[in-house]
């Protein structure tokens, strides 16, 4: 699955954002942290990790994610990758097809994460920049993504992905990834499911029918959890 969410950045944080990822900004070339797979294909900058920019942005972002029930409810994070940022424009313009690594390393927790899902924030907004579109392979074919600023997509870390030519203005973006508590894309999606049924439910009112349904989601959140 992919998923949409919308607002998680504030305008004044949007507004940050963008001052903070300026022309002036410590940008390097974005192959310096793309793998083997990716490095030849991969033609975009990447803001500088070891900077206060970096720092104060990673954050900004990490506190929007955690405040939002629905990423909460989604993703099920156990650790999230420090965010990184890029940006795409004049000849550094596009990321070709691949898949992201399984297992990574975060400079900034020191910690490996697993991937289980991959995430975009998109900063800037669609009308500012043509291409950029998140081309995300799935079953029923591919999904075209650009959303708009301050709103985040959620996908599988398995799937095959790129980001088209960026042929005017400056796309730029925050992106991480996701070890989940369950493992398991098809398992994540049902309790997903579940969880956005019981929340419909609730506003018609508690009953023992609802309580029981509650208690299911939980106990299959507990057989699937690793903590």
């Amino acid at each position: 699955m992919h998923l949409h969410l919308k607002n998680i950045l504030t305008p004044d944080e949007l507004q940050t954002a963008r001052r903070l990822l300026g022309s002036d900004a410590p940008w390097i070339d974005g192959r310096s942290s793309a793998g083997g797979q990716a490095v030849s294909k991969k033609q975009n900058e990447q803001l500088s990790q070891d900077s206060g920019n970096a720092r104060q942005l990673q954050a900004m972002v990490l506190a929007a994610v955690n405040r939002d029930p629905l990423f909460f409810s989604a993703a099920l994070p156990k650790k999230i990758f420090n965010p990184l940022f890029n940006r795409y424009s004049g000849d550094a313009n596009f990321y070709g097809p691949h898949i992201d690594g399984a297992v990574l390393h975060s400079k900034a927790t020191s910690q490996w994460v697993r991937s289980d899902i991959s995430c975009t924030v998109f900063l800037s907004d669609p009308g500012d920049y043509d291409g950029g579109e998140l081309l995300i392979q799935q079953v029923q074919g591919e999904q075209s993504v650009k959303l708009a600023a301050g709103d985040l997509v959620l996908y599988p870390g398995s799937t095959l992905h790129q980001v088209s030519p960026v042929t005017r203005g400056t796309r730029l973006a925050s992106f991480f990834w996701i070890e989940s508590m369950v493992r398991s894309t098809e398992q994540r999606q049902l309790l997903f499911d579940m969880d956005m049924a019981l929340l419909q439910l609730r506003r018609q009112g508690e009953g023992p029918a609802l309580v029981q349904l509650t208690g299911s989601y939980h106990n299959l959140l507990r057989m699937w959890a690793d903590t």
